[in-house]
């Protein structure tokens, strides 16, 4: 009997000491990132990485669910993925600008209002644009793990979610368009008659095009005012700097994949690209902030022949990177 009182007291300190252990501390995610292997083309320039945000296949891997989750949204209505379409080289028909390239740009939105590296525009859509509820991700399932995972640390903030946008963003390199491979790639194929005759329209100043749309990224991303309006309705870079001498001017959008992106304009106000060659050829209208650059506005523009249009958009179309719009790595991974 004494025994059995004896166990059943060993029992109990065994008890109360197993009841005031602390809880384990280990903590079962893990930290240890891998850095992403960039596919650039070797003609594109050098990518220019913030050294506080190093991209890394886990930064990558959350940054693409965050861009395709409706998560950021504070009512779950939509996702970047929503007015940034695949197949629309990432905009929409809302005249959104695609999102290709962004990691050689320094300058977003049609007005340039937000200036900086990529994690600057991130940013302002984590916070100005979509007003994200954090705890819509810190109380998820998965996010908290991805995050730990990608930056060593489980409490979500805006600027952490604006860094794996931004890593993601990185990835949407495009750079292997028709006339990528027939100049670059050194792969036998060859322009045909017509869309080498555009070439010569739009790098000369009979098109007048290369001027703010030349380069690899066939923009300069910069400001301008190009002739759209007498008097231009919106102030566009003007309410930003807050020079009059600003009024008017928008950003240049690339021209690669430019047949995907339609509408066209800051305003959207061209369907077609053929309305677009019609505006510069006879459409320009002159204002007090019209860009130096266009410098036959004195004419009302470069005035193209009916063949010289055709050329000129047979060398548009083959600035289009189909493999960019089909990418499995730039797919939804829901």
């Amino acid at each position: 009997m004494k025994r059995i009182a004896r166990l059943a007291c060993m029992a109990m300190v065994v008890l109360w000491w197993l009841s005031c252990a602390p809880e384990t501390t280990e903590d079962p995610f893990t930290y240890n990132p891998t850095p992403y292997a960039f596919d650039v083309p070797a003609w594109f320039p050098p990518m220019e990485i913030p050294a506080g945000n190093p991209t890394t296949v886990q930064g990558v891997k959350l940054g693409r669910m965050l861009f395709y989750d409706t998560a950021l949204h504070p009512t779950g209505e939509t996702s970047c993925a929503g007015c940034h379409i695949q197949q629309q080289s990432f905009s929409s028909a809302a005249s959104v600008l695609p999102h290709i390239n962004l990691a050689w740009n320094t300058a977003f939105l049609w007005d340039a209002s937000v200036q900086g590296p990529l994690e600057s525009i991130m940013l302002f859509e984590v916070e100005k644009f979509f007003k994200t509820d954090r705890s819509r991700l810190q109380n998820h399932p998965e996010y908290p793990r991805l995050f730990y995972e990608a930056f060593g640390t489980k409490v979500i903030t805006n600027e952490l979610i604006a860094k794996a946008l931004a890593q993601w963003e990185r990835t949407m390199v495009s750079g292997h368009s028709v006339r990528d491979m027939a100049v670059w790639a050194d792969i036998g194929l060859f322009l045909t008659d017509e869309e080498v005759d555009g070439a010569l329209i739009y790098y000369t100043e009979k098109g007048d095009c290369f001027h703010c749309h030349g380069g690899i990224l066939y923009t300069d991303n910069l400001v301008h005012n190009n002739g759209l309006d007498a008097v231009p309705p919106l102030p566009g870079y003007g309410a930003v700097s807050g020079q009059d001498s600003d009024y008017g001017k928008f950003k240049t959008p690339t021209l690669r994949n430019i047949t995907l992106t339609a509408p066209y304009m800051h305003d959207g106000r061209y369907q077609t690209l053929e309305e677009v060659i019609d505006f510069y050829s006879e459409g320009v209208k002159n204002s007090p902030t019209i860009d130096p650059l266009m410098k036959k506005v004195h004419l009302g523009g470069v005035h193209l022949s009916v063949k010289e249009k055709s050329d000129l958009l047979a060398f548009l179309k083959t600035l289009v990177d189909t493999s960019f719009i089909h990418d499995p790595n730039l797919k939804t991974p829901f």
